[in-house]
């Protein structure tokens, strides 16, 4: 037994109600076991109990052992003088000077439950339950991964409503930041953040209509145009930017933020950047757009975009390459960006401008685009668990990441269910 399975038996009543006693000897009666605190002080509040022939409601403390009351130092905590009950495992020593009951639990709870439970956390398998995952109901199932979803979706709220804020509530420059954080995928995230972060939208805005203006400014404030100007691409930028360095008064990053290493060429981060670029050539009000949109055969058109001629033969400044191929932003990337920041950028926007019939619009988009492929997804397909579309896929990266490796089993639909089985 361990703390954190009392509380989850506690909580949800998975104990023999008969015969339960206080240690004084009186009746007891668990009507309702309080909600779970997650704050400091008691474990459950507002809990609900009959004693003998009296009800009472307040706060109810839970510990392994009864002699865990000193130990854990709350006789002296005004937090815990108030409590209605003192639940333990096992009542190993009397407390002394305490005016509440106490109620050991140690023979009322289903050994099988407690069994379950030990052995999925003893399992050494990726995903723990993945033997008996198939005697979950498809119901269960669904309504867990529409949960997931959501959850996803929650946490980057939290994390996107910072960058909102900072930008001065404006959505257009959330959405330049998050597209930028797309483009330059795990590995140069934070490099493309930086940049975007150091080179406002509204300046971007208004070189719009001039590519190179734009590139300009990405490159040499990426600090990857560096050193001896080799071809006249590269001296081009450098003179546009000669000129708008000293009206907006930039400072060029530090080239070694930005990583090559283990990148697929297409990857590179010249290639996004370029390719970042003329989707701000391109797009006009991009963010419109992408809030109207369900269907996402109709938002490819917006991101259908490549980078400019030069990049056709180069992957790197002044090294040019055998291959001639135009830098298409590809379908894949395209998917990445609806998946990962156009639906949840609707998510959010419906959230904070309280416009909740436009939630189901970000969910909609996610069904209409195939499922990811990756090594997590892989871990689900190889036990027959494969998701029908990019919604059902991004809630298993949520339950593999949050739970799965957190062996959060009990917080979990699925291990709750299998737990819990009659």
């Amino acid at each position: 037994m361990n703390e954190k399975l009392f509380q989850y038996l506690w909580s949800n009543k998975l104990f023999n109600p008969v015969g339960l006693k206080t240690t004084e000897g009186e009746d007891v009666d668990v009507i309702h076991p309080g909600i779970i605190n997650t704050n400091a002080g008691p474990d459950f509040l507002e809990g609900r109990v009959r004693i003998a022939d009296k009800i009472w409601v307040g706060n109810i403390e839970l510990h392994l052992k009864s002699s865990d009351w000193h130990k854990h130092g709350h006789a002296a905590n005004p937090d815990y003088q108030n409590i209605i009950l003192h639940v333990v495992y096992e009542d190993d020593e009397p407390i002394r000077g305490i005016v509440f009951p106490t109620l050991e639990m140690k023979h009322h709870f289903n050994e099988g439950v407690i069994e379950r439970y030990h052995h999925l956390m003893n399992l050494q398998n990726p995903i723990a339950c993945q033997r008996k995952i198939k005697e979950v109901p498809e119901i269960v199932w669904n309504h867990w991964l529409d949960s997931l979803l959501a959850e996803r979706w929650e946490q980057r709220l939290e994390e996107w409503k910072q960058y909102w804020e900072e930008s001065g509530n404006d959505w257009r420059t959330l959405l330049y930041y998050r597209l930028a954080a797309n483009f330059g995928f795990h590995t140069n995230r934070d490099a493309f953040l930086e940049l975007t972060f150091s080179v406002p939208l509204d300046i971007l805005v208004k070189h719009r209509k001039n590519i190179m203006q734009i590139e300009a400014l990405l490159f040499v404030k990426s600090g990857l145009l560096t050193g001896k100007l080799q071809d006249e691409y590269m001296q081009s930028l450098e003179k546009e930017y000669h000129f708008l360095r000293r009206k907006y008064q930039l400072i060029p990053m530090v080239a070694h933020r930005w990583k090559f290493m283990r990148m697929r060429p297409s990857n590179f981060p010249t290639i996004r950047i370029a390719q970042f670029a003329m989707l701000i050539h391109k797009s006009l009000e991009l963010f419109a757009h992408m809030l109207e949109i369900k269907n996402a055969k109709d938002l490819f058109p917006l991101l259908d975009i490549y980078a400019s001629p030069y990049w056709d033969n180069h992957y790197r400044f002044g090294e040019i390459s055998e291959e001639v191929q135009v830098k298409y932003l590809g379908k894949d990337s395209i998917r990445n960006i609806l998946i990962n920041t156009v639906a949840p950028m609707q998510y959010l926007y419906a959230k904070l401008q309280g416009k909740t019939s436009l939630i189901e619009n970000s969910v909609q988009l996610l069904q209409g685009i195939k499922a990811e492929k990756n090594n997590i997804l892989n871990e689900w397909n190889n036990i027959g668990i494969k998701p029908k579309d990019a919604a059902q896929s991004q809630a298993l990266l949520q339950l593999f990441n949050q739970y799965c490796n957190n062996k959060r089993c009990l917080e979990c639909s699925v291990g709750n269910r299998l737990i819990r089985k009659a």
